[in-house]
């Protein structure tokens, strides 16, 4: 079967259906003579094909403008967002305000950022834990030793022996402790961070912690016995356990805490929750009165 030249193919026939929709033969016999050869069915033209048949042709179409695309105004972006919670920017702590001195100050529903000092052995992870655990406002713990630990390789042990190394990691951490401290206090979550600051480093230890984290950080020295904090490092493992000439010098050191103005809590024969709400009692009393340092 042929086609006229430049003619389109008819469309597809479907099953059970007539001609496609839309395609109509461009010439329909007018007479049918019996005995006459039958010729194919002329198809239509291709468009715009006038070969044969001149005649007008329309004319074409312009193309339609392109629609322009919407204009959408820019969204603001919050400044700093986890997720689509925005937070706080982490500042410096102010001084906790002093109550009024007909109301009994609480610390347990304040928002605190107390800094647990003490040597080794003395509990202050213990404690720390346990009275963030049992407060009635939301509190975090941020231990010092932990987020030295993230260092993996180029771990600066100490007692491998104090070098630069462990000096900066030391400081580094300190640092990482006191902006985690900053952010949770900006978005209402109380801080308790705990670590083993010396009196004859003011710069490095107060000093250092007071610029982290801000003016209104409450220091608390816990400092037991020294034979209570010998046993306790006894019972300590890995790299957190140190040797009892090196326990002996840190609790000789920290006793100079001793008439610098800071409270301090003697735990020799306090358990943990028993130092807890002593603590408590003692930062009670430094939110009336906050301690300078």
């Amino acid at each position: 079967m042929q086609h006229a030249v430049g003619s389109e193919l008819p469309p597809p026939h479907q099953p059970g259906q007539g001609p496609a929709a839309g395609w109509v033969p461009a010439v329909q016999p007018t007479a049918h003579h019996p005995g006459a050869p039958q010729g194919p069915a002329p198809v239509p033209p291709a468009p715009g094909f006038t070969g044969g048949s001149p005649g007008p042709v329309p004319p074409a179409q312009p193309p339609a403008p392109p629609h322009p695309a919407p204009q959408h105004p820019p969204v603001p972006q919050a400044p700093d967002t986890t997720g689509h919670v925005p937070l706080p920017p982490g500042g410096p702590v102010a001084m906790p305000s002093a109550p009024p001195a007909t109301a009994a100050p609480d610390p347990s529903g304040a928002t605190l950022a107390v800094l647990l000092i003490g040597p080794a052995g003395a509990g202050k992870t213990s404690v720390a834990k346990y009275w963030a655990d049992h407060r009635r406002v939301s509190t975090a713990h941020i231990s010092l030793d932990d987020v030295r630990e993230w260092v993996r390789s180029g771990y600066a042990n100490p007692q491998s022996g104090w070098n630069d190394n462990s000096e900066a990691q030391y400081r580094l951490a300190r640092r990482t402790c006191g902006f985690a401290a900053r952010n949770f206090l900006a978005n209402g979550i109380s801080c308790i961070l705990d670590d083993a600051v010396f009196p004859d480093r003011p710069v490095v230890g107060l000093g250092g912690w007071k610029r982290h984290v801000g003016p209104g950080l409450l220091p608390v020295v816990l400092l037991p016995g020294l034979d209570i904090v010998l046993e306790r490092n006894a019972e300590r493992t890995g790299n957190r356990r140190l040797t009892d000439e090196e326990v002996a010098r840190i609790h000789g050191r920290m006793a100079g805490w001793y008439g610098s103005g800071l409270p301090i809590i003697d735990n020799s024969q306090l358990d943990v929750p028993g130092t807890a709400r002593v603590l408590d009692e003692v930062l009670a009393r430094a939110i009336a009165s906050p301690p300078s340092w």
